[in-house]
């Protein structure tokens, strides 16, 4: 399984690679490490990591995903952006997963339906593409009026998160 977690503004991707109990090998970003972590209460975890113990509390800070971390010396705000996340946040931010006027699918899906090809000119709002995902298809509409300079995906293609789909000029 892995998840994007923003702590304190910085973005790293986590990947649980191995457990065999309490022996957990992650992956952040590039980093390989291997922690001794055991739930010791709710929300108090003891980590042993290269021989030391850290003692980790977390809180929920209110929202969905949103923790503060505790250890003995550090505070931090963390935020576990997972594809669900993603893909919520994508859709109540209103740009739909553009960047620009760029389509760039917020989560893995199935390609629905491509509504125009590429040169063709696009008005504000118009869609651009639908994407069936957990259970849901979305349209994603142009910001601003354009020609559709190239589409990256073709009906019935499955796409991964952060992948461009649609550039509109």
């Amino acid at each position: 399984m892995s998840v994007e977690i923003n702590i304190e503004g910085r973005n790293a991707r986590v990947t649980e690679l191995k457990r065999e109990g309490n022996l957990i090998t992650l992956q952040v970003d590039d980093e390989i490490y291997q922690v001794d972590a055991l739930k010791v209460g709710e929300g108090l975890y003891s980590v042993l990591y290269k021989g030391k113990s850290y003692n980790i509390e977390m809180i929920d800070a209110g929202s969905p995903r949103h923790y503060t971390v505790n250890s003995f010396h550090n505070s931090y705000q963390v935020e576990v952006i997972d594809a669900q996340t993603r893909y919520r946040m994508s859709r109540s931010s209103g740009d739909h997963g553009e960047s620009g006027n760029t389509i760039i699918s917020p989560m893995p899906g199935k390609i629905v339906k491509i509504p125009v090809k590429a040169g063709d000119q696009v008005e504000a709002g118009q869609t651009l593409i639908i994407v069936s995902a957990m259970k849901m298809e979305s349209e994603f509409k142009s910001k601003s009026a354009g020609t559709v300079k190239s589409i990256h995906v073709s009906e019935g293609d499955t796409v991964e998160a952060n992948k461009v789909l649609v550039v509109v000029e």
